[in-house]
């Protein structure tokens, strides 16, 4: 760590920085790391970063995970009393000692010889050895240079309160280049330092690095001294007998990784980024919306389990396990770096997604049903956006219409004029009506499906697809004859006058099904318009309230069609007590707004409660 300069400055002259260390250990435990766990993790990626740089040294090296035992390598100790990581990298002579590990912020994979080769590094911002005081008071480290042939070996301890000291060994207390660094935990801090969670963290930070990691507990069990953590090469880079069984190995992972069986596995493999790994389809379907993280590597050393950003939104029915190269971590390591890099690789893998969803379409009915009956909400927000998936799928998706669930091909087939409602709540209004009328009608009101139906005629030309209003709907009611109209004219004044409240005409009419006595017809943004200008009129007085009042004259009005086929409604009709009639208007508007399912307002309930309670007190006196 840079010290402050203990003599006496004269004013103007440069001044150092000071540093309060444990400041900064609070501020990277609360503020930079999600954990102290992350320790291990630094750890192991200074070494590894130390075995890249010893390669570019001697490259024919062996230091693959399966290589023999005399390979470069990493080995990891954790007894509960002591934690050391060991590596067989490049080392450090005392100067680099003096320049990296006593500065804050430099790497010393900044230095000239290797500057170039910095991509090839996870680490970048020479700040990851502080992780170790998130568990240990004291840092002690042992290195040797590989640069300089019999190059003394350097002893370095840092210290918490931010001292340190620097001693240079005989070679002979460090027999091979490299670097061990030993940590003695505090007591607060067995949660991550104990063996078992020691060994937990190694496999689940370094399973997929290149590099052979060994872990010893001290224990010298009956397996030998050590274990290895990564005794195989990631699930994508080994070789399989047949295609079959490299599915099936691919699956298997991604159900370890995940804990679910997937739908599908698709194998991504991006060599421009060196990136490999698979998406595992969900064999579910999620909120439409809700970003699965998924699970980043970066040169084999985990990044994060929950990287949102490395696919677009609407592929949340996949989640994903990748090694990349070319990614670059943020400075807590923790998650990717938004650059032109990641928005590349989303694109390309976003494609990827594309492309298995093509070969499901064309080769794999099955497949593709399964996989849209679980997640047509998401392949519907690809299909707005992408006109190659809005042709290839479009006749595959299911959509609700007046003949059930069914897909728009299908439909398209039965009705050549297509009408779609803005809501679902106008879908429930028409949609008995609508289908004993012989309407072809789909519900537009969730999410991409309106805008999506409108795109039919991209797929078949002869459909036409138009949005339903009422006066579609109202046209195709059959009118009642004339003296049946005037009979009713009496009973029709009075549900007028009663219904005047909620801006609502009443008409009669026949319509199927005869079983339902009223339909009420109105839209959300009639309601919205008309709630607008009421509150405009109640706000604005004199001359301009008087104007808005003639304007709102214009807004469209609810309207409750009369059954005359329902006997409810002919009956009703023939009503000649005022007070009676009016009591039955109110009470099949409300049945009606009931049955449109939407919500209902204040004004609407209390007059369903009036209505029913008027009614049983008109039939318990009738009754006495």
């Amino acid at each position: 760590m840079t010290l402050p300069d203990t003599a006496v400055n004269p004013a103007g002259a440069d001044r150092t920085f000071q540093v309060d260390l444990r400041g900064l250990v609070d501020l990277l435990s609360h503020h930079l790391y999600s954990s102290p766990r992350v320790y291990l993790r630094e750890l192991m990626q200074n070494a590894v970063d130390a075995l890249t740089a010893r390669q570019s040294l001697e490259p024919a090296a062996p230091v693959e995970p399966a290589a023999p035992a005399d390979a470069f390598g990493i080995r990891l100790y954790a007894d509960g009393s002591v934690v050391r990581v060991e590596d067989d990298g490049v080392g450090l002579t005392e100067a680099d000692v003096h320049t990296f590990l006593a500065t804050i912020g430099r790497s010393s994979k900044r230095a000239e010889r290797i500057a170039e080769q910095r991509a090839d590094f996870i680490g970048q911002f020479g700040i990851g050895l502080l992780s170790c005081f998130l568990v240990a008071d004291e840092i002690h480290v042992l290195s040797r240079s590989a640069r300089t042939p019999d190059a003394p070996a350097v002893e370095w301890r840092g210290r918490g309160d931010g001292s340190y000291t620097v001693r240079t060994l005989p070679a002979s207390a460090r027999r091979r280049p490299g670097t061990t660094v030993t940590l003695t935990p505090r007591a607060d801090a067995g949660e991550w330092t104990r063996p078992a969670q020691a060994h937990a963290l190694a496999r689940y930070f370094g399973s997929l690095l290149r590099h052979p990691v060994t872990f010893d507990d001290g224990t010298g069990g009956t397996g030998g001294p050590s274990v290895s953590v990564n005794p195989e090469p990631a699930p994508w880079a080994r070789t399989y007998p047949t295609p079959g069984a490299r599915s099936r190995a691919l699956a298997a992972y991604g159900e370890e990784v995940f804990g679910f069986t997937p739908l599908d596995t698709i194998e991504l493999d991006l060599p421009a980024v060196g990136l490999k790994g698979i998406a595992c389809v969900l064999p579910e379907a999620v909120p439409a919306g809700r970003r699965h993280g998924h699970r980043v590597h970066v040169k084999g050393m985990l990044l994060s389990e929950q990287a949102e950003e490395i696919l677009p939104e609407w592929a949340f029915f996949v989640r994903c396990v990748i090694d990349a190269e070319s990614l670059r971590p943020t400075a807590s390591r923790e998650s990717l770096y938004e650059d032109d890099t990641l928005a590349a690789v989303r694109d390309a893998l976003a494609e990827r997604l594309r492309e298995w969803i093509a070969r499901a379409a064309a080769s794999d009915p099955d497949l593709l049903a399964r996989f849209l009956q679980a997640h047509h909400l998401a392949v519907k927000s690809l299909a707005v956006h992408d006109g190659e998936i809005l042709r290839m799928l479009l006749p595959w998706l299911p959509f609700e219409t007046t003949d059930g669930h069914t897909t728009l091909d299908e439909f398209a087939r039965t009705h050549r004029t297509v009408l779609v409602t803005s809501s679902v709540e106008e879908f429930r209004q028409v949609a008995a009506i609508a289908s004993a009328a012989g309407l072809g009608v789909v519900n537009g009101g969730y999410t991409y499906d309106r805008e999506l139906v409108h795109r039919l005629p991209e797929i078949r030309p002869e459909a036409v697809v138009a949005d339903l209003d009422p006066a579609t709907l109202t046209a195709h009611l059959d009118p009642v004859d004339r003296e049946t109209e005037l009979a009713a004219a009496a009973y029709l004044a009075v549900a007028r006058d009663a219904l005047a409240v909620f801006d609502c005409d009443v008409a009669l009419r026949t319509f199927q099904p005869a079983s339902a006595p009223a339909l009420l017809v109105d839209s959300r943004e009639a309601r919205h318009e008309r709630t607008r200008s009421r509150l405009a009129r109640e706000q604005e007085g004199g001359l301009w309230g008087d104007i808005l009042g003639a304007l709102s004259q214009e807004a469209p009005r609810a309207q409750l069609i009369l059954n005359q086929l329902n006997p409810l409604v002919r009956t009703a009709v023939t009503i000649d007590e005022p007070e009676l009639a009016r009591t039955s208007a109110e009470a099949l508007y409300g049945q009606a707004a009931m049955l449109s399912r939407r919500p209902l307002r204040p004004a609407e309930s209390s007059l369903i409660n009036r209505s029913f309670l008027d009614l049983l007190a008109h039939a318990l006196r009738k009754d006495s």
